[in-house]
């Protein structure tokens, strides 16, 4: 599958201060007026959200609750976009003192995998064609009980690439136990963890280093496109949500430097940073079981803790392979939202002293509207629908025109894209279905079945 094409930022020319063109007073009146049009549009388009969700309400005036938590969940999504408009701007802050330094560390690629046969010569030999001094990279790759050809595919690798290292395990233990094997056996300074589907755009290999010229920051998190994304409507949908994702909602985490979660498609770290809380990490448990999903985030929540910076960065680009069937998606879905659960109760033990405006303004609305929202979807579907016929279609438009401003936000940045429309479905299936798999994942919460890679 052809990698998608990476569409560089138009280049703006700036007019000057002193003197304008005819041409040049036109073009900023023009965009001014766009920028007025665009507000008053977005003014009137909360008013509509707002007005179709109340019509979805049981008795509106006797349930301010949901009027209250529809209100608030409308704001909450739009402000991810107002602040992922400052991202451009902190990212500069972070990198412009260290702009001139020389830094160029020994890099260790770690690649937990288990049955990977169709895709892991890919991801092991871009990380050698990295554009990067070739003497101190280094790939670690963690073959982990496969049962398939991985482990005779690795083994002519290693003819290969003689900086590439192949730890074997006849059972498997699970990708947290890679990951931690990959990180002991590190001699890089800086870790770039992939998944085993995925693999980073050799050319910016450097640009996610440069990160670390920054003694502040412990972990970046690489911008992730779709390897097959024109597969079907499935994976159109989430090559749509991916984009939305990392350039809006890890953008907007990171205008904090503050990412709770570096993917574990592309993501980099410093290893003095991850070692000290390496043996908690992989014996972290979960009502008395092991806590063997949302690996990436628990690791991402105990280098913040430490005090350290997590960024996003979309200068440097991985390619992922996202399930192509419902089960596959379902299966991710619940091993996500498991994930995401657990480590947002960590999180919540401490984030508060870490960033108390993060904590206040994000973190816990963030918590919060997840939590909720199957149950808002079950009162709206079910009680309001099927007990008192009140129709949930003005609910679904509601909830489905906050997408407006995330396409309009989407076509700005990547003007040329043509998988924006499938953000309509993906909203619809998180309003329909994907809202309830939270309950499946807690009910599940024990079950460690689909943990394992």
């Amino acid at each position: 599958m052809p990698s998608p094409v990476i569409i560089p930022k138009k280049q703006m020319p700036t007019p000057s201060r002193r003197i304008f063109s005819g041409e040049a007073k036109k073009v900023i009146l023009r965009e001014l007026f766009i920028l007025l049009f665009l507000y008053a549009v977005g003014l009137g388009v909360l008013f509509l959200i707002v007005l179709l969700k109340r019509n979805s309400a049981f008795n509106f005036f006797d349930n301010p609750f949901l009027y209250g938590y529809t209100f608030f969940v409308t704001i909450f999504r739009i402000s991810r976009i107002w602040a992922a408009l400052f991202y451009e701007k902190a990212d500069k802050k972070l990198l412009e003192p260290y702009a001139q330094m020389h830094y160029e560390p020994a890099i260790s690629f770690v690649i937990p995998c288990k049955n990977e046969e169709a895709a892991i010569e890919k991801t092991v030999t871009k990380c050698f064609e990295a554009r990067y001094p070739p003497e101190k990279v280094e790939v670690i790759v963690v073959n982990d009980g496969s049962t398939d050809s991985t482990g005779a595919i690795l083994g002519k690798l290693q003819f290969r690439f003689p900086n590439l290292t192949v730890v074997s395990w006849e059972q498997n233990r699970g990708k947290r136990h890679g990951m931690a094997e990959g990180f002991r056996r590190a001699r890089g300074e800086v870790v770039v963890q992939l998944d085993s589907d995925s693999y980073i755009e050799p050319g910016t290999i450097q640009k996610l280093v440069d990160y670390f010229k920054n003694p502040q920051v412990g972990a970046v998190c690489a911008h992730t496109y779709v390897e097959n994304a024109d597969q079907n409507i499935l994976t159109r949908m989430q090559t749509a949500h991916y984009f939305v994702a990392f350039r809006v909602l890890k953008a907007a985490e990171s205008a904090f430097s503050l990412i709770f979660c570096c993917s574990g498609c592309s993501s980099a770290y410093r290893k003095s940073v991850v070692l000290p809380v390496i043996d908690e990490w992989l014996n972290e448990s979960f009502l008395g079981v092991p806590a063997n999903w949302g690996d990436d985030r628990a690791l991402t929540n105990r280098v913040i803790r430490q005090g350290y910076k997590s960024v996003y960065t979309d200068k440097a680009w991985s390619f992922t392979i996202v399930p192509d069937t419902w089960k596959k998606f379902v299966k991710q879905q619940i091993r996500w939202k498991k994930g995401w659960f657990v480590n947002s109760l960590f999180a919540g033990k401490f984030i508060m002293k870490r960033d108390s405006f993060v904590a206040v303004t994000y973190f816990f609305p963030l918590f919060l509207t997840h939590f909720l929202s199957p149950f808002i979807a079950v009162k709206v579907f079910m009680v309001d629908a099927l007990i008192f016929g009140v129709s949930p279609l003005y609910y679904i438009i509601g909830a489905s025109s906050v997408i407006i401003f995330f396409i309009i936000f989407y076509k700005i940045l990547r003007p040329e894209d043509k998988y924006w429309p499938y953000l309509i479905p993906w909203a619809l299936l998180n309003a329909l279905f994907l809202s309830y798999v939270l309950f499946w994942a807690l009910a599940t919460i024990r079950n460690r079945g689909w943990g394992t890679r």
